[in-house]
């Protein structure tokens, strides 16, 4: 309880300096660069899951996903995004099967279905390779990778032969990575792919490391989970005004 405790105050302590960051670089991004960017989108995709029903990424068990997001200029270099994404799966032990199983037979011994949902809201910083706002490129595109911190809240259900789990409700917390490419299909409309990993802290998504972890799932690794899709945004611009001239300096100028 102490280590869930902890790790829910420093995902809030991360945040809020996150949000500090954020505004003192707007702050000065507003005084040192011509135009301050932002940009808001929503993404279609899908989402995919790495623990004791399958151990490894497998592009073809994505679900579908959504996720919306808010995207500012920091410098020509670096962006910051805020986001959320949301996703529902059902994994069954009898359709869902891994190479990594075949000596290890436990998906004809659990027999177990795991349904889960995800819920996300992340802040990460994105480094774009080029200068993605510079109007005289052509084309203008960018790769870019992000790193950043995570909180998600998960509600998982598992029923098996030997196992009935009811919905069971986490807080937890996740470092997010990935790549991705922006592309401009107009001043200021966007079009952005992108492939993440979020590694998570804990091997319980699925409930199965509470229950006989020798027989039922692999005590040795923590869970992953992904997301990959296409994205649409729509970029607002602010043109930064110099400070006013004044001829005569106040006394507190």
């Amino acid at each position: 309880m102490t280590s869930k405790i902890f790790k829910q105050a420093l995902l809030i302590c991360f945040i809020m300096q996150i949000g500090s960051v954020f505004f003192s670089s707007s702050a000065n991004a507003q005084v040192n660069t011509p135009v301050t960017t932002s940009e808001i989108g929503v993404g279609i995709g899908g989402a995919n899951y790495k623990g004791e029903f399958s151990p490894n990424y497998r592009f073809l068990n994505n679900q579908p996903a959504l996720t919306v997001f808010y995207r500012r200029d920091m410098t020509n270099a670096i962006t910051l995004r805020g986001g959320l994404m949301g996703s529902h799966r059902i994994a069954d032990d009898n359709t869902f099967s891994d190479e990594a199983y075949e000596e290890l037979p436990y998906h004809n011994y659990r027999a177990a279905e795991l349904r889960l949902s995800l819920l996300e809201l992340s802040a990460v910083m994105e480094y774009n390779f080029l200068d993605y706002y510079d109007m005289k490129q052509r084309p203008r595109l960018s790769p870019y990778v992000f790193v950043g911190i995570a909180g998600l809240l998960y509600n998982s259900k598992v029923t098996s032969n030997l196992v009935n789990k009811e919905f069971k409700t986490t807080l937890t917390v996740a470092v997010p990575v990935g790549v991705g490419l922006k592309y401009a299909l107009s001043k200021h409309w966007n079009l952005g792919l992108e492939f993440g990993a979020r590694k998570l802290f804990t091997d319980n998504v699925d409930q199965l490391s509470e229950e006989e972890p020798a027989h039922l799932a692999n005590p040795n690794d923590k869970d992953w989970y992904f997301y990959n899709g296409v994205s649409i945004s729509y970029t607002f611009y602010r043109i930064n005004c110099p400070p006013t001239y004044k001829s005569k300096p106040g006394l507190l100028d």
